[in-house]
């Protein structure tokens, strides 16, 4: 295991510059002078405001025009419809604002003129279940959508438009501006998702919150939970409890690990719809199973149970297939997670399982699909699905990197063609424990180094050769945390190649560009600062200060 890295000391900045490139096209978008807000900054000392489209994902369409809208101490929030929902973003969006601005942002209903306005629309069809349209002049900033998770997506492209001090939970000096103009944006694929490993070492329900706030700001609408491994479960199952109490109490290296009770699971699952995330759990199986097989003998073959496992090596466990209770364990975890969880899908893992032959595998991963369709979930698995039989609406998560074989590579575009649905997770592009560099403190590097440009740097609709793009969900980044014991240690890992993969999966395939892009994602860095987030300054990228 890697040494745990000294994190260097986190810098507070109260301003956000963008390049010097960037600065040029403000003045031009705007078409005058930017005014300072009196009693805000020296006049001498303007702010810029941000170009419009400056954010991250970039947006699918652009207009900017007029002039920037400037939050005061007047400005309230207006909620069109009064619908809950509406009242909720637009209570989360005054949260945020106020502790820097200082402002009081109350947050009301009906149709006044000025300040931000808030609107959820059923007619504006155009924008479907995620798209927004942000239009910010002189006198009003709107916020439209037709679901409340545009909305929140609105609110996120806002909060990258304003000053990145705005993050901060003190007092700030102003201006508070965005630039005029309009953003009409909706996402490329359905599914973003980033996956969060809490089985190698265990992370608190808090930890997990921090977490996805910020996922949220960057438009990532899943959360995939690795909820068991050889080193831990962590998910307590009233039918089995020895799996959380027992198969929980450690992790690699041998610290104390952890579970969630139901309560704490949900409260998870609640944070994760007050940020429109929808949460995936994962039970790995066959492989994978030391934990469980620690916590009952009956479900080894052999009838004795080995020890708790606090090494990092993988493919030794499998459960038993030819046994009846086996198929028990299965459906009572399966039932009592689908239960808990709300969202459509529940990942059932599948891969390494080198400790079980191929037609064993494909006869348990047979019936565990069967249970997971009973309960009323869609099956997702690592790729490995696709050499067995994948039920219809299955979906397999592509793991593989440059030196997969290209029989397997074949294997999933098969699958692909005969329906089932991919998730693309490259581990040599998007795998976020994989180091940086070689000098990197922390992560693995099997799959390779990867820099931030190489994570980025990859287009999904032609990543694999042969794979209809309907077939194609999505993408998602996944943190495992074999060398990872801190918040700080999975925010130096993701930060910053997660926004990239986050604009692989919402932005339009004509705004790749890794010139533009890496000057959008270095004017991120005060912003990631601001929300205390440890973020590795890669020297690919060209930092604002």
């Amino acid at each position: 295991m890697s040494q745990p890295r000294t994190s260097p000391p986190r810098p507070f900045r109260s301003l956000l510059l963008v390049a010097a490139a960037a600065l040029s096209c403000v003045a031009a978008s705007n078409g005058a002078a930017v005014p300072v807000g009196a009693g805000n900054t020296p006049a001498d000392v303007p702010r810029a405001v941000r170009p419009l489209g400056q954010i991250v994902p970039a947006p699918a369409s652009v207009r900017p025009g007029g002039s920037p809208y400037t939050l005061t101490p007047a400005t309230g929030i207006r909620v069109d419809d009064g619908s809950s929902e509406g009242r909720r973003i637009g209570t989360y969006l005054a949260q945020v604002l106020r502790p820097s601005t200082g402002y009081a942002l109350p947050v009301t209903d009906g149709h006044a003129p000025g300040g931000i306005r808030l609107r959820l629309s059923s007619s504006e069809r155009a924008l479907g279940e995620e798209g927004y349209r942000l239009e910010s002049g002189s006198g009003s900033l709107t916020l439209t959508a037709r679901k409340p998770a545009g909305l929140f997506h609105a609110v996120q492209t806002l909060r990258q438009l304003l000053p990145a001090s705005v993050e901060k939970g003190t007092r700030q000096p102003g201006p508070w501006q965005v630039a005029g103009g309009t953003i009409t944006d909706t996402p490329r694929y359905a599914y973003r998702g980033a996956m969060l490993d809490v089985s190698r070492h265990f992370f608190t329900v808090d930890q997990v919150k921090r977490y996805m706030d910020q996922l949220a700001l960057y438009k990532i609408n899943k959360l995939h939970l690795h909820l068991s491994d050889d080193q831990g479960w962590r998910i307590a199952i009233d039918s089995w409890p020895r799996l959380a109490t027992y198969g929980g109490s450690t992790q690699v290296g041998g610290g104390p690990g952890g579970h969630y009770t139901k309560a704490q699971y949900r409260e998870i699952l609640g944070h994760a719809a007050s940020r429109h995330l929808e949460v995936v759990p994962e039970i790995d199986m066959p492989g994978h199973t030391n934990a469980a097989l620690a916590s009952y003998a009956g479900l080894n073959c052999s009838g004795i149970a080995p020890p708790l496992y606090t090494g990092t090596s993988v493919g030794f466990s499998s459960l038993c297939v030819p046994k009846e209770v086996t198929y028990d364990f299965v459906d009572d975890v399966i039932r009592e997670l689908a239960a808990l969880t709300p969202g459509k899908y529940l990942h059932i893992g599948g891969d390494e399982a080198h400790s079980t032959s191929h037609e064993d595998y494909a006869a348990f991963m047979d019936k565990a699909q069967a249970v997971v369709n009973t309960y009323g979930k869609t099956v997702v698995g690592w790729h490995q699905l696709t050499g067995a039989r994948p039920v219809k609406g299955a979906v397999a998560q592509y793991w593989g990197y440059d030196r997969t074989s290209a029989a397997e590579r074949k294997q999933v575009a098969d699958a692909a063609k005969k329906g089932t649905r991919l998730i693309l997770s490259p581990a040599d592009r998007v795998y976020l424990d994989m180091k940086y560099t070689k000098d990197t403190p922390l992560g693995l590097d099997w799959a390779g180094l990867v820099e931030v440009q190489r994570s980025y740097d990859w287009d999904p609709a032609t990543y694999l050769d042969g794979v209809p793009q309907q077939a194609l969900l999505g993408v998602e980044a996944p943190v495992w945390t074999e060398t990872l014991s801190t918040s700080d240690h999975i925010e130096y890992m993701a930060f910053p190649r997660l926004p990239g993969v986050a604009e692989l999966g919402w932005s339009p395939a004509s705004t790749h560009d890794w010139e533009t892009y890496k000057v959008r994602l270095g004017a991120q860095g005060p912003r990631m600062a601001a929300l205390g987030i440890d973020f590795y300054r890669s020297p690919q990228v060209p930092w604002a200060d």
